[in-house]
């Protein structure tokens, strides 16, 4: 259904003369001369074909229609008024929603956040962890961290993390039953795979060994699982140097031999481009780069 309205600012330059019963401070209110809150006004009474105030020599009135048309004018523009700072105070303020993929969130974000919420503590985060690239039009998201080549038309990209590849274990495996002193010890021990790293066949090839069978081992839909795997002892992953950073530095995991990969593919950050205005993604978006030049 289609709306009759008359113009905005002339209703805002009606409600303030109206309010104060002078062009001059209707004019100061909205700071703009006295002459643009008149021509406001004709304007107004113009659209409607009734006129509003009484013009006196030194003194202004409303006429019937106008102290009719006043109180609903007003009162629209205060619900109007008070959505609009309901909905600043909800942009830039209140809960944070991110999305990422699962793998990152459970191994790099989350065991970071505290710091986050230490430093505002007023900001109620929240992850949403999914695998699907997150629809800014249709989703109740603020930033996303994605996995990818960084090309997103429409959005503001910043990389935030980069990675090489290497196989990873548990530090058992160094002096087990079958240690793993090079390359070619893998021939001995259970490949761990998953969809979104590169395949042993091309590190085998990077590390000029033969005779691993690179299609044997068990297989992972997510990053994370493989990783777990590895630290549980059940074989030999290749990691994400991003992902593994806090267990290498934990002892959960050690990287194993000198070959690593670099990785075609990066982190990045995220949103359209007003998104980064509001106060709390651009708190967030500092406090992640921060975290990245902390991370080995």
């Amino acid at each position: 259904m289609s709306r009759r309205l008359p113009p905005l600012n002339a209703l805002r330059a009606f409600e303030a003369a109206a309010r104060h019963l002078s062009f001059t401070k209707a004019a100061d209110e909205l700071h703009v001369t006295q002459a643009a809150v008149s021509h406001q006004i004709k304007a107004l009474e113009e659209w409607l074909g009734l006129p509003l105030f009484r013009r006196m020599n030194r003194a202004l009135a409303l006429t019937e229609a106008g102290q009719n048309y006043l109180p609903p004018v007003r009162e629209a523009m205060d619900t109007l008024s008070q959505a609009t700072e309901k909905l600043i105070r909800t942009d830039s303020a209140g809960a944070l929603t991110i999305s990422t993929m699962p793998s990152f969130a459970s191994k790099w974000l989350v065991p970071r956040l505290m710091r986050f919420q230490k430093r505002y503590p007023d900001t109620d985060v929240r992850v949403q962890s999914t695998i699907q690239m997150v629809d800014f039009t249709r989703h109740d998201v603020d930033l996303a961290i994605r996995f990818g080549t960084g090309v997103w038309p429409d959005l503001r990209v910043e990389r935030l993390l980069t990675e090489d590849i290497f196989p990873v274990g548990h530090p058992s495996l160094l002096n087990g039953e079958r240690p793993l002193t090079c390359p070619e010890d893998l021939c001995n021990h259970t490949l761990l795979h998953d969809d979104y790293n590169i395949s042993w066949a091309v590190w085998c090839r990077a590390a000029g060994i033969e005779g691993v069978d690179v299609d044997r081992g068990l297989r992972f839909d997510d990053s994370s699982f493989t990783l777990q795997a590895a630290i549980n002892g059940h074989g030999i992953a290749l990691a994400r140097g991003v992902l593994v950073s806090d267990d290498i530095a934990s002892g959960r995991l050690v990287r194993l031999f000198n070959v690593g990969l670099p990785g075609s593919l990066a982190y990045y950050v995220v949103a359209p481009p007003h998104y980064f205005n509001r106060p709390k993604v651009k708190a967030f978006r500092d406090w992640l780069f921060e975290e990245a030049a902390n991370t080995p």
